[in-house]
């Protein structure tokens, strides 16, 4: 008997979908560069944090991932606007996906229930 694929939720927080609307960055494109994370084909910053470039690379997102159930595009930003976050911000995201990873099914459920999470995408 082969082994299931293990599900793959991809959300965005409510301020990522704001920026990312405002940059023409769609739920599409967003499922494809989370299928190219998962291939490896991402900056790995340790931690639970990924960074990968969007929008013909004129976007950079930060995205979430601790625990193997989830992934969240959680910051965007433009790449003319910044080269990169800074070392306390990298400190941050990996404590934020450090809580991320414990979160139970029903607190995530409430975090969309609450519109906090928007679920992007599911089993990429």
């Amino acid at each position: 008997m082969g082994k299931t694929k293990p599900q793959s939720r991809v959300f965005k927080t409510a301020w990522f979908a704001k920026i990312a609307r405002k940059a023409h960055i769609g739920d599409a494109d967003l499922c494809l560069a989370i299928s190219q994370v998962m291939r490896g084909q991402a900056d790995d910053l340790g931690g639970g944090v990924f960074k990968k470039r969007l929008n013909d690379n004129r976007h950079r997102s930060i995205i979430l991932a601790k625990g193997g159930r989830f992934w969240v595009y959680e910051y965007l930003f433009a790449k003319q606007d910044r080269d990169n976050i800074d070392d306390d911000e990298l400190v941050a995201f990996r404590s934020l996906a450090a809580i991320y990873g414990k979160l139970t099914d029903q607190e995530i459920e409430n975090l969309i229930a609450n519109r906090k999470f928007l679920e992007v995408c599911n089993d990429c």
